[in-house]
């Protein structure tokens, strides 16, 4: 039986939203009347096309039920832990405490300076501290659990004093146990918990949240000629079985996040696939998170002018990933970040 897969496209911003929404032209995105869409995108593997939202009823039975059930879960209002969905997107501000980090690594390796910086990350007005003291950048290699733990612990100590949600970035359940045992409060696992086996015991034992990261091979080998039959689809495909994986296995509770995994096994075609289309993800029923911070394939896009830092390249794809109703964004420069939405959001609202 062919798949079909529904993609909210066509969106409108703002007080032209709120006028759509109120005229019955547009569907609010997850709950918000300052984010709606008029279209939809119908995907198979076959084929694909675009139609308004008021013609679904024009479809053949099955498919014709398929598409409202996704215009539910696209429609409804999404809740995560104790985050206020209704002003996105959030903000989670990026704390690499490793030598080896592609973009800061050794940076904040010192207490101190870490708290410091944690500390400017919720001035400049993350909600969310990421926190983590293992590279998984391509080509990187594994380290003990007892030397990640001894990277991040003095930290985190610290930083659970601060109010804000903690975030903590391994693959290893046994680090995941001590975090939450020391207050952490959310699990982001790049290898979208197949790492680890016991990875999955600790999020159902302690009803944690967590972000399900997609992510092809391992960080020593993602990179090397990452190949999908439709990039956009298998990792869709891979979210639903996930999802459906873990509740089988005793997780009940719906505090989950989607990150489609930038730069995680794909090349810059696979990149700009997901990100271009990434408002698929909201017929999963759950946010979306995504990490487009500093990452290469903004040097592929930008060439010769392209920064170390790549911070032009970023603040564009957060923008058009807030455009698409990403809920939060996984960046490094929180305050630049911050104050590119802020002054959007007047313009569009002017």
């Amino acid at each position: 039986m062919k798949k079909y897969y529904t993609r909210a496209c066509n969106f409108y911003y703002g007080n032209i939203s709120r006028l759509k929404i109120k005229k019955k032209q547009s569907l609010p995105l997850n709950g918000d009347k300052n984010i709606s869409f008029d279209e939809l995108e119908i995907i198979s593997r076959e084929s694909k096309k675009i139609i308004n939202f008021k013609d679904v009823n024009s479809l053949k039975k099955n498919l014709r039920t398929k598409v409202k059930e996704d215009i539910k879960k696209i429609t409804k209002k999404k809740y995560f832990s104790n985050l206020d969905l209704s002003d996105i997107p959030i903000i989670m501000g990026i704390l690499n405490l490793t030598p080896d980090s592609f973009s800061d690594g050794g940076k904040y390796n010192n207490k101190k300076i870490a708290i410091a910086h944690s500390k400017k990350l919720i001035r400049d007005g993350c909600e969310i501290i990421d926190i983590g003291g293992e590279s998984t950048r391509p080509n990187s290699l594994t380290i003990d659990e007892k030397k990640e733990w001894k990277r991040i612990h003095p930290t985190i100590v610290n930083l659970v004093k601060l109010k804000k949600i903690i975030s903590l970035d391994t693959r290893k359940s046994k680090i995941m146990e001590k975090g939450v045992k020391f207050g952490i409060k959310l699990i982001n696992d790049v290898s979208g918990f197949t790492y680890d086996d016991n990875t999955i015991k600790i999020i159902q034992k302690y009803k944690t949240p967590f972000v399900i990261h997609h992510m092809q091979g391992t960080p020593q080998n993602m990179q090397i000629n990452p190949k999908y039959n439709n990039v956009l689809l298998d990792v869709y495909d891979f979210f639903e079985k996930k999802i459906s994986f873990l509740k089988k296995n005793g997780i009940k509770h719906n505090n989950i996040l989607i990150d489609p995994g930038i730069g995680f096994g794909k090349n810059l075609k696979h990149n700009i696939t997901l990100i271009s289309k990434i408002s698929i993800f909201h017929s999963l029923g759950f946010p979306i998170l995504i990490g487009i911070s500093r990452k290469k394939f903004i040097k592929d896009i930008s060439g010769l002018n392209d920064s170390r830092e790549r911070l032009g390249g970023t603040i564009s794809a957060a923008l058009f990933g807030m455009l698409q109703g990403v809920q939060i964004l996984r960046v490094h420069d929180v305050n630049e970040i911050k104050q590119s939405i802020k002054v959007f959001k007047s313009i569009i609202n002017a």
